[in-house]
């Protein structure tokens, strides 16, 4: 593997959620070894610490989106959002790799007594926002729920330009976003590896190529970056677009699909090792403003093994391509 040994047994001295990672995508780590690793996340560390804040009836935090008592209150009028309630909590914990038989009977339960905060909608039949719907989709393919009409809700809602924009449902865009777009994009391709059901695969390529046509960097229109935020990277990134983010998704979808990395990601991953330090770590960005159960990563500006476990195997995967490496193509001309 390309990642050193030094900063691999840095990046192993970390919580289960993380380490499990680790060792499959960089470690070269056998299937028993971080198979181990990944169960004691039930019963470690940040995978223990937020199911013991899971209420009796199977929510976070009292409400779907947001805490209960949120809305009216001194916090909503403070910059950001709680990220306490049962959308995220769910999940962090799908993320870091939770068996979701530790959730049992939780699928039901959010059933019976979660209401998303938006018209008051049945939890598992998602709402009008694209990234809601997204995360709702994999969690709900992960619990086992039935999500089949949430799944044809993406092909449906896409847009003429090729993916999404949660600001489409209230009129008030008729452009994709390049937030909205990658959050469809992690939550369709979830659901299908979860569930073999390949229907939303052809609105997830369309929505990839939406990207990928830009470079995952650039506006259409003008061919300028299309913000700061491409290059700023953090942990947890919640709902934000970055090349980093993007590229993981790539090589998600890359290997679920067998295909190799497309040649228009190589200006993001530009973007992506320049930001590597010397010695091998990407820093921690700016913390998306609000309240969590507890800290998953490091302050602003110190090295993070969350990102570091993420910039280094998008690099890897693109740089152990043997197109590449035999000297196929590269970014586009600037």
């Amino acid at each position: 593997m390309a990642t050193d040994q030094r900063l691999l047994t840095w990046l192993l001295d970390s919580d289960p959620a993380l380490r499990w990672q680790v060792e499959r995508d960089l470690a070269g780590a056998p299937p028993e070894t971080w198979e181990a690793t990944r169960a004691r996340v039930a019963t470690e560390g940040f995978g223990a610490e937020l199911l013991s804040k899971q209420d009796a009836d199977g929510q976070w935090a009292g409400g779907a989106y947001f805490p209960a008592g949120f809305f009216g209150s001194a916090e909503a009028e403070r910059p950001g959002q709680p990220w306490t309630a049962t959308t995220w909590a769910l999940k962090d914990l799908r993320e870091w790799g939770l068996d979701a038989s530790v959730l049992t009977g939780t699928a039901e339960k959010i059933a019976a007594n979660s209401r998303w905060e938006y018209d008051d909608l049945p939890y598992w039949g998602g709402e009008v926002d694209v990234c809601i719907n997204s995360y709702t989709l994999a969690t709900g393919a992960w619990l086992g729920a039935d999500v089949s009409a949430l799944a044809a809700w993406f092909p449906a809602h896409r847009l003429t330009d090729g993916g999404w924009n949660c600001e489409a449902e209230e009129g008030r865009s008729t452009r994709s976003s390049f937030h909205s777009t990658l959050n469809a994009l992690r939550g369709t391709l979830a659901y299908e590896r979860i569930t073999g059901d390949t229907s939303v695969r052809a609105a997830r390529h369309a929505g990839e190529e939406y990207l990928l046509s830009r470079h995952l960097l650039y506006r259409a229109s003008t061919g300028s970056p299309v913000g700061d935020f491409v290059g700023q990277f953090v942990f947890p990134n919640r709902h934000r677009y970055s090349a980093l983010v993007a590229l993981d998704h790539f090589r998600d979808a890359a290997l679920l699909d067998g295909t190799p990395p497309d040649p228009r990601l190589a200006d993001a991953v530009d973007v992506v090792r320049a930001a590597r330090q010397p010695d091998g770590t990407w820093l921690q960005g700016a913390p998306l403003p609000g309240r969590t159960w507890f800290d998953v990563d490091v302050p602003e500006g110190e090295s993070s093994r969350w990102l570091t476990l993420i910039g280094a195997r998008a690099l890897d995967w693109w740089d152990q391509d043997p197109a590449r490496t035999a000297g196929g193509a590269t970014g586009r001309s600037r």
